[in-house]
């Protein structure tokens, strides 16, 4: 077994999307071979409605797969087809864009106003990317839990772990996708596929994921009390951490526990060409699908 080294921590970083969304990006937009097979993380979590009820009204996807999860309120969706739906707590929806689909997805609180989820694109290969789109929607009941003997909860989503299956299937980059909660204190390994691009996100509390050379996190230079002193850095709350190779990640919960996604999938490793919403191999996809967009000729009628 090798433990996976932590290439990068970082913060997500606050964005608007849609009509006005606030919400973190933790990554985007930048090197698509960084994580490939994802190309776009975000978090959408606020408190109040006026910072997520205008939504994301109607635009288009080509060429990629949208991965919503929903943890607090709901999450309505309707499309150029005719699908509709709404998401509630504890939910999934992975959509297939394949070769064209306009839809709109709007969020509402709870009880409390509250609105939580995430949003993973994940890449398609280039003889995936012109397919007919499809959904696939799951309720929460339908995700396998399993709790080990010192309290570490696991929802599994997509993939196979600790025996569980996860409900999503046929999805190109085989992906692994994981709800994980680690008790406070407790120290916990996690195998992951060798051949796997990882990473996590951390969203509930803190950890510190150790590697071969810093097993107990980064060594940081930070003023506590008006003294410069060493500390070691635990990774908290809306963090990314993105993993080298290997066959385990190891992390060590804070004192309030950890709850983190950890997210694996093969890369696809083919050119990209991306303009938003829309992700093809070559400039020349690309401008076509912009030209359909425009010519009315972008929804393909089904065959």
């Amino acid at each position: 077994m090798s433990l996976r080294p932590t290439l990068e921590t970082r913060r997500a970083t606050p964005t608007l999307e849609g009509a006005g969304v606030k919400l973190h990006r933790a990554f985007g937009f930048q090197d698509p071979s960084e994580l490939d097979p994802f190309l776009l993380f975000d978090d959408f979590r606020n408190e109040h409605p006026r910072d997520f009820e205008k939504g994301f009204p109607w635009h288009p996807h080509r060429g990629i797969e949208t991965i919503t999860y929903v943890l607090e309120g709901t999450v309505d969706h309707a499309d150029s087809l005719g699908n509709n739906g709404s998401l509630g707590a504890g939910d999934v929806q992975w959509m297939t864009a394949g070769r064209g689909i306009l839809h709109q997805e709007m969020p509402h609180g709870n009880a409390r106003g509250q609105m939580h989820g995430f949003q993973l694109w994940g890449n398609l290969p280039s003889d995936q990317k012109m397919t007919a789109p499809r959904y696939q929607d799951v309720t929460s009941a339908e995700i396998p839990e399993v709790t080990d003997d010192d309290g570490t909860h696991v929802r599994v989503i997509t993939g196979e772990f600790w025996g569980k299956t996860g409900p999503v299937d046929c999805i190109a980059a085989d992906p692994q996708y994981l709800d994980i909660t680690v008790p406070a204190g407790v120290k916990k390994t996690f195998r992951i596929d060798t051949y796997r691009r990882a990473f996590a996100y951390v969203f509930q509390g803190a950890g510190a994921f150790a590697d071969a050379s810093t097993p107990s996190g980064v060594l940081l230079e930070k003023e506590v009390a008006g003294e410069e002193v060493n500390i070691r850095d635990m990774s908290g709350d809306r963090t990314l951490i993105r993993f080298g190779t290997g066959d385990e990640v190891t992390v060590q919960a804070g004192p309030e526990g950890i709850r983190f996604l950890l997210i694996s999938g093969a890369p696809i490793e083919e050119p990209v060409a991306w303009h938003g919403p829309i992700v093809m191999n070559t400039r020349a996809e690309l401008e076509q699908a912009l030209a359909e967009l425009r010519n009315g000729t972008f929804i393909k009628p089904a065959h």
